[in-house]
């Protein structure tokens, strides 16, 4: 079972939401082992993280101090044991395959100390079938960070069919002490947010596709008419285009509900490598 004091993270992934991530519990004071394949990708994260903790200090929401602490706290490896042989919790936030996750977990099961929990970011995909190829089901559990990690507030709990009441209480109090209020849902494609936000994206992505209104227009709507911070086009420029049809076809096939599916024009944009901020373009243009 899950116990012993949370001190140090390893976050594997060096995307988006592994860069997020690992900043979130590096500016709690943590210590961080980011793990990724890529030397270059680690190196992407680690100037991704410096540009987000500068944005704060020059938004006065973190001292200068607090700033390069964080980043000091942040190491990097490409090494897997490396990382693992100091992990008290580990998070998974790499790309949205199933096999690929199940992999991740079966490797870090092999190497992590035995009271260690495994964490998946995954709103989509089941915490079950990843903890399935464990040695320790009971200790794994999903732990979704909204985007942008740093700044939203919200982490969804996810408990597979075997993960331990220990390990919801153990992952429910780490989240408090990032400063994250913590939700638990049911093990369930989507879960609460995802599920929700899925349908609504796609829905602004019709309405743009059928010529109602510009995607400036659209955004603009939902934000003064919603109270939304950022509109549904914006927000899959910022997920990623490629990777909202992803999880959209993995809801269209998980729940067999057609209103998750995505509009013809999001394929479109992928085929086309306008995949949003990450590429430079998407809805709308980047500075690269």
């Amino acid at each position: 079972m899950a116990g012993g004091p949370i001190e140090r993270v390893a976050v594997v992934g060096a995307g988006i939401m592994g860069t997020g991530i690992a900043q979130v519990f590096a500016q709690f004071g943590f210590g961080v082992a980011q793990v990724d394949v890529s030397e270059a990708v680690l190196v992407k994260s680690r100037e991704r993280m410096r540009q987000s903790l500068e944005g704060l200090v020059a938004k006065g929401k973190l001292p200068r101090e607090e700033a390069d602490a964080a980043l000091g706290r942040v190491r990097q490896t490409v090494v897997v044991a490396d990382a693992a042989k100091e992990a008290d919790f580990v998070v998974e936030a790499v790309v949205e395959d199933l096999e690929m996750k199940k992999k991740v977990f079966a490797e870090w099961d092999r190497i992590c100390p035995p009271q260690v929990i495994l964490a998946t970011n995954t709103s989509i995909l089941s915490p079950t079938e990843m903890a399935s190829v464990t040695r320790r089901p009971g200790q794994c559990i999903g732990m979704h960070f909204m985007n942008p990690a740093p700044i939203m507030r919200l982490v969804e709990l996810v408990p597979g069919l075997l993960t331990a009441p220990e390990t919801v209480e153990a992952t429910k109090a780490l989240a408090g002490r990032i400063g994250k209020t913590a939700v638990v849902a049911r093990e369930s494609p989507g879960g609460i947010v995802s599920r929700i936000m899925m349908a609504m994206r796609n829905e602004a992505a019709d309405i743009l596709a059928e010529g109602v209104a510009t995607a400036e227009d659209i955004d603009t709507a939902m934000k003064l008419g919603a109270g939304f911070p950022m509109g549904p086009l914006e927000l899959i420029d910022l997920v990623g285009v490629d990777l909202h049809v992803t999880n959209s076809e993995t809801m269209v096939r998980e729940t067999g509900n057609t209103k998750y599916r995505p509009h013809p024009l999001l394929r479109k944009m992928v085929r086309a490598g306008l995949l949003g901020r990450k590429s430079g373009q998407g809805f709308y243009t980047y500075p690269r």
